[in-house]
């Protein structure tokens, strides 16, 4: 009887330094620069890894990523990189057409995948320089 006392008063503690303390639990992202994508042109066969910094656009065939954000998880939790992106392929540069507007998530690729007939792109890494 006394040994289930000690157990509830000990996870009883538990549980009021979690709400009392949430964000000493839980590690914050950390942001980043640039991100190293990785790149099939599926008519060629051909891989290519390229890298884009935040803020900027890069093409890849006829498409065209713009980085808005990166962040990814500190190194003592699961490994993730999460990035914020746009996709625009610009086949007609007068008339661009949006093909992917959100975050994707390094280990999910298909979670948010960017379906293209012609290429496909993946995020291998959210830089920190």
């Amino acid at each position: 009887m006394f040994l289930g006392n000690q157990i509830n008063n000990f996870l009883l503690s538990i549980l009021i330094f979690i709400f009392l303390f949430p964000n000493q639990i839980i590690a914050e992202t950390i942001s980043g620069n640039s991100v190293l994508f990785g790149g099939l042109d599926k008519i060629t066969a051909k891989f290519t890894d390229f890298e884009i910094n935040i803020g900027e656009s890069k093409k890849f065939g006829t498409l065209s990523i713009k980085i808005f954000q990166c962040r990814k998880r500190p190194p003592e939790e699961i490994p993730e990189d999460f990035v914020l992106l746009t996709v625009n392929d610009m086949i007609n540069p007068d008339n661009p057409l949006l093909i992917f507007s959100g975050w994707m998530f390094s280990s999910s690729p298909s979670l948010s995948a960017l379906e293209h007939p012609t290429y496909d792109i993946w995020i291998k890494e959210c830089k920190i320089n």
